[in-house]
């Protein structure tokens, strides 16, 4: 039986670590793909020499085409210009609209049954992006934002609380940026709400880290932005599809009937993720300031996705 076949494209710093963090679990082969010359081609060849050393056999091979990723499982985007100080993620919008577009029709191309994990920002409408233009169901295009949003709340919460991060279970749901949700109704610590945990204030200004979690690492690295958490999520989607595990993390995927305001959009909601891809989105009740901020998250989401069309991607 062959092994599963994952392409990651972009092979930066987001793209060349989730290649790493595939590769370093073994379950698949990778191919990174990279529209600089030599660039994907060496960092497979370091993975490829780093395989016995670490103890994994995967075979990653680095390229500028689209040949080698033909039956792919799954594709993982990772291409686009990266956050750079004082630019909103809006701000990307335009030229990474052309190439998430360029890159989908590509791969597709090849994959016709490859499942999309979309990572590039701004996130949600690059998602949408990817969905309009592979043609696919649903369910075989899901948006990497959720997972990295609420891992930055549980590392904030363990910090602030001296606790385990695998005590920490939360959820982070809506668009992903400034209007991201973070759900302190279902955040809890080794099954104690946090809200009995952590004051109400304190509380407030670690939501408030959350939701600008990706600009203070910006604003501290100064050149780019965030890489081995966002590679970190992309990796654990692709492990609960391609081993369907089902596992329920918030991811962006196309919102029909179950929350208000979020019908037809790409925006982030917890969902089962495994072998089908998108297999369910869990709907559970949320407090009532929850609710409404959701709406208003993907009202956001919304007007993001119209300035798409209106661009003409």
């Amino acid at each position: 039986m062959s092994r599963k076949k994952i392409t990651v494209i972009g092979a930066g710093n987001v793209g060349a670590t989730t290649a790493q963090r595939l590769a370093e679990r073994d379950f698949c082969d990778v191919v990174l793909v990279d529209i600089v010359e030599g660039m994907p081609q060496g960092k497979a060849l370091d993975l490829m020499q780093s395989g016995p050393i670490y103890g994994y056999d995967s075979k990653v091979t680095g390229t500028n085409g689209y040949e080698e990723t033909a039956g792919s499982d799954i594709v993982v985007i990772t291409s686009g210009l990266a956050r750079k100080p004082g630019m909103s993620r809006d701000d990307l919008l335009k030229v990474n609209a052309g190439i998430v577009k360029d890159v989908t029709l590509k791969a597709i191309a090849r994959s016709p049954q490859a499942l999309f994990i979309v990572v590039s920002n701004p996130l949600d409408a690059m998602t949408y992006v990817a969905h309009k233009h592979s043609k696919l169901p649903a369910n075989k295009v899901v948006g990497m934002a959720g997972i990295l949003d609420s891992a930055r709340f549980r590392a904030f919460i363990a910090m602030e609380l001296g606790v385990s991060v695998r005590d920490v279970t939360a959820f982070v749901l809506g668009g992903h940026g400034d209007t991201m949700v973070p759900s302190t109704k279902y955040t809890t610590v080794a099954g104690i709400p946090v809200e009995d945990l952590i004051p109400r204030d304190r509380l407030a200004q670690i939501l408030e880290r959350t939701a600008k979690g990706g600009a203070e690492i910006v604003s501290l690295l100064k050149t780019g932005s965030a890489y081995y958490a966002p590679s970190a999520a992309a990796v654990q989607m692709c492990e609960s599809i391609l081993l369907d595990k089902k596992m329920i993390l918030p991811c962006a995927v196309l919102s029909s009937g179950k929350y208000d305001g979020c019908d037809g959009l790409f925006v982030g909601l917890p969902a089962k993720l495994g072998a089908g891809g998108v297999e369910e989105v869990v709907k559970f009740k949320l407090a009532a300031n929850e609710a409404e901020a959701l709406k208003r998250s993907a009202a956001a989401v919304k007007e993001l996705c119209e300035a798409v069309d209106r661009l003409g991607f």
